[in-house]
């Protein structure tokens, strides 16, 4: 038994090397592709968030169980002509869940080709529907243990999200015809790496009547800094 041990720490020594290599081939490989490309970071002026008390009583709720509302954030992403290998539409599957009578997101920025879920994770029924003109759906009434279909998000555009039970519950879904964006926290902060170098426009979603833009210019292997600053 003790020789069996020692036979087979003796391997594991001896591959040591080969492993090391290839780990410094990854590395370098990443740092490579990393020195292709460029970041952005920066700041979006958020406005003041606003608190609207929401009355338990009116849907048989006990105080509490309405959480308060998420933070408002905003999307910032990149508008440009980019190559068809990162411009391609991919199909992913996200989701936006009700949880503590609220959408858990203001808002939730998908690339178009995106499939939404909607899981309910309240004691409660929920009925999410939309009639924006980008996407009309309606899921119907459902409970917690019931898994609704979900939803193909295929064309640009803004999708107010409702509840036909809870009034108070608004969301959105962002749908962009670019792969490249990210939330910012809720003090407004982004870092969007992994950029194409290129001229572009950045812009920055807080709310539909609410959008900034400016032109920017990415260089490879920098991080460019943007400051969206309030309207």
């Amino acid at each position: 038994m003790k020789h069996a041990i020692l036979h087979s720490l003796s391997r594991v020594v001896r591959s040591l090397p080969q492993w090391v290599g290839v780990v410094a081939v990854w590395s370098g490989l990443m740092v490579s592709a990393q020195a292709q490309t460029a970041t952005v970071e920066g700041m979006v002026t958020l406005p003041k968030p606003k608190t609207t008390a929401v009355p338990n009583d009116r849907y048989g709720l006990k105080t509490g169980q309405v959480a308060p509302a998420p933070a408002a954030v905003a999307v910032v992403y990149l508008e440009g002509h980019f190559a068809a290998a990162t411009n391609a539409v991919t199909t992913n599957r996200v989701q936006m869940a009700q949880k503590g009578f609220q959408f858990t997101q203001v808002v939730l920025p998908v690339q178009k080709g995106t499939y939404v879920e909607f899981p309910n994770l309240d004691e409660d029924y929920h009925n999410v529907f939309s009639y924006s003109k980008t996407k009309r759906f309606d899921l119907g009434r459902y409970r917690k243990d019931e898994k609704p279909a979900a939803v193909l998000f295929d064309q640009p555009g803004l999708v107010k999200l409702y509840c036909e039970i809870h009034e108070h519950m608004r969301a959105n879904v962002l749908v962009l015809d670019t792969p490249y964006f990210v939330t910012t926290t809720a003090e407004g902060a982004f870092k969007l790496p992994n950029l194409p170098p290129g001229k572009y426009v950045l812009k920055a979603w807080v709310d539909e009547k609410d959008v900034r833009s400016q032109p920017v210019e990415l260089k490879a292997g920098e991080t460019l800094k943007v400051e969206f600053k309030g309207p």
